[in-house]
This record gives structure tokens, sequence and C-alpha cells, in this order.
């Protein structure tokens, strides 16, 4: 039996990419013929994937796995299939958050939603990487959903830090920390309002990391680094590092005082769960996904108005005893998820659509 996945673009180190190349590994443990097609990929990773044009139609016996995150011709392509169909949906931030900065990227996520609405009667199982986005694929017709446990490989997480990046980061200042695209449902513009407070009335000792690819919509990224300016912020003390390698990654969630997310759209979070491996105390906006990833962990936040949020900050970092609360939970959170194995779920919910080979 052949158990194949679509992906639109397959790279190195991405959530979507190593779940896919983990579930892959899995089939063919099993016994199963399986591989990833995609339609583009990151440079050496040719003998991990195949290009969509290598696709051959499966029998009606066969699984085919797409991964939706973006419109792409994967969706007509996956409709026509004759094999059993299943989604697994990593979800498309609504077009009003691009709106104000890009008609294209609001075009792109109206499309990206209306295929996804499209393939309800053509997918024999949905599943989604938190409750959320099941929710959402329930709400749009989709008959049989799961929530799918996003594969997070805890190992890479034991690697040291960047040396430059600790010494850089490690003094004497807060750092507030924020991983994550330059996009503005990441409402990054409000990290850097708590920021100005916490600099005016708080401790001028305070540093705000921005960590994210700042090419994903310039027009946003420039706004707000005319809006740190606005506020008097020096480069120092809002610091965007775009894209890095993860051992200075690492070095900045080891580094870190606190991880602030004042997002209003997630549909998982991974950032989040790094913070819990790291063990830096989580402040997030309670929104969308948030609460289903950190469950009981962190602190959820009902409003983001930039004083009592930065006041909430200077508590957590200067009162050992809260913080050693927060970290407590988000110990527990992490050990939950942990046992959340991806085979366990395979072997449990793929059962019926990719029996063992024999």
């Amino acid at each position: 039996m052949r158990i194949d996945q679509l992906i639109p673009a397959y790279h190195r180190g991405d959530a979507i990419g190593d779940t896919a190349t983990h579930m892959r590994d899995y089939f063919r443990s099993r016994g199963h013929v399986s591989d990833i097609y995609c339609l583009n990929r990151d440079s050496g990773l040719e003998g991990e994937s195949r290009l969509l044009g290598d696709f051959t139609e499966p029998g009606a016996e066969d699984v085919t796995l797409l991964h939706f995150a973006l419109p792409s011709p994967l969706t007509p392509a996956f409709k026509n299939l004759k094999s059993r169909r299943v989604m697994i949906y990593h979800n498309i931030t609504p077009e009003s958050f691009f709106e104000p900065y890009s008609a294209e990227m609001a075009r792109l996520t109206r499309l990206g939603r209306e295929e996804l609405r499209s393939l309800a009667a053509f997918t024999d199982l949905g599943l989604a990487d938190s409750e959320f986005n099941r929710l959402e694929l329930e709400s749009m017709g989709f008959s049989r959903t799961l929530v799918f446990p996003l594969f997070v490989d805890f190992e890479k997480y034991k690697q040291p830090s960047g040396p430059l990046t600790t010494t850089l980061f490690d003094d004497d200042r807060t750092n507030i920390l924020f991983v994550g695209r330059i996009v503005p449902n990441k409402r990054i513009e409000d990290l850097i309002k708590v920021t100005f407070y916490y600099k005016k009335y708080i401790s001028p000792m305070v540093r705000l990391v921005i960590v994210g690819k700042t090419a994903s919509l310039p027009v946003y990224y420039r706004a707000l680094v005319r809006l740190a300016d606005e506020f008097f912020l020096k480069p120092e003390e809002v610091c965007f590092t775009g894209h890095i390698p993860d051992s200075d990654l690492f070095a900045l969630y080891r580094t870190s005082d606190v991880f602030l997310s004042l997002s209003e759209h997630e549909g998982f979070g991974l950032p989040f769960l790094e913070s819990l491996v790291f063990d830096l105390p989580v402040l997030a906006y309670d929104c969308t996904a948030v609460p289903y990833t950190l469950g009981e962990a962190g602190v959820l936040l009902k409003h983001k108005r930039p004083a009592p949020v930065a006041e909430l900050v200077h508590r957590v970092v200067s009162d050992r005893a809260l913080r050693e609360r927060i970290l407590d939970g988000q110990r527990r959170r992490l050990a939950e998820y942990r046992r959340q194995g991806l085979e366990d779920f395979l072997e449990e919910n793929l059962e019926t659509l990719a029996p063992r080979a024999d």
C-alpha cells in the first residue's frame, strides 16, 4: 500500500516539514511505500522528497495525506484522487489582518479559506494540529475530524547555545522575547507599546527581542520600525533579529526573562511550547489556539492594555515565588504534551485508513 503526503513547500527545520518527514518514516517502518511530494523544497532535500510532477495516480486502497496551509495546485489534484484522502490542516490567518497592508496577501488568505471549505466534500478525515483548528474544520462542513499532535523534535533543543548571542543578550536588561513571523496578526505593535511603558515607568533596562522573518510583509515591518522610533525606543531596546540559526534562537530562550505574546490569531503556537522546554515564563493574550496549546500553563491575558501588562511582566521577572508557580504549571503541561506520541496517534486513528502491510 502507498501512503503519500502532498505538501506545498518542503522546508528543513519547518514544523510542517518535520511532521511530514516523521510520518513518512513511521509509515515506512510499518512496511508501506511512502513518499513526500511537494511543489518546491529547500536545496539539499532532493533525496528526502519528490516533486509533484513525479506523483502517479494512487489506487483506491492507497492513502494520500494533504498538508493544507495555503492555496495551491495541490487542492484540485487532491480532489480528483481515487485513494482515501486525509487532510492535515495547519491554519490560515483571516484576510482581515492583512487588508490594511497588502491586498495580495488578503486575496491569498481569502482564496485559501475558500479552497479549504471546498475540500470538505472530498476528504475522508480532517486532521488539525489544535482543537481550535479542528473546530474550524467542523464549522466548514468536514464530517470527520480529529486533533492531530504536531511532531516536535525535543532532542534538538538539547544542543548548545550560540556563544556570541548569549554574550550579547545575557546582561542586566530585562529581556522580553517574542518568536514568530513579522505579520499583522501577531500584533507586534502592542509589544512595542508595552516595552515603551516598561522603559518609562518601571525601568530603562529593558529589551524587546523579536525573532522572525522580516521579509514576510515588508510594509508591516517598516511600520513597526517607525513606531519604535516614535516611542524613542532605540534599536538595542527593540531588536528585530530576523531569521536566525537554532543555536542563536536557543540562546535567546535561555537568556530571556519572559515570553510575551499579544498575538490575536494563532493556529497552534510552537514558540509557546518551546518556551516551556526552556523554562521561560509565558504571558499570552487569550485567543484562538493559545488556551488549547498552553492548557493550564503560563498566564493567559484577558486584555492587552500596555500599563497592566508591563507591570505584570515586571512582577513575573522580580517575584521569584510567582515565577516558580508559573514554571511549575508549565512543566506539567510540557509533560502532558510529551506523552502525546505521534506514533500512538497514527496507530490508533489511522489504522482503518492505513492497515498494517502484510
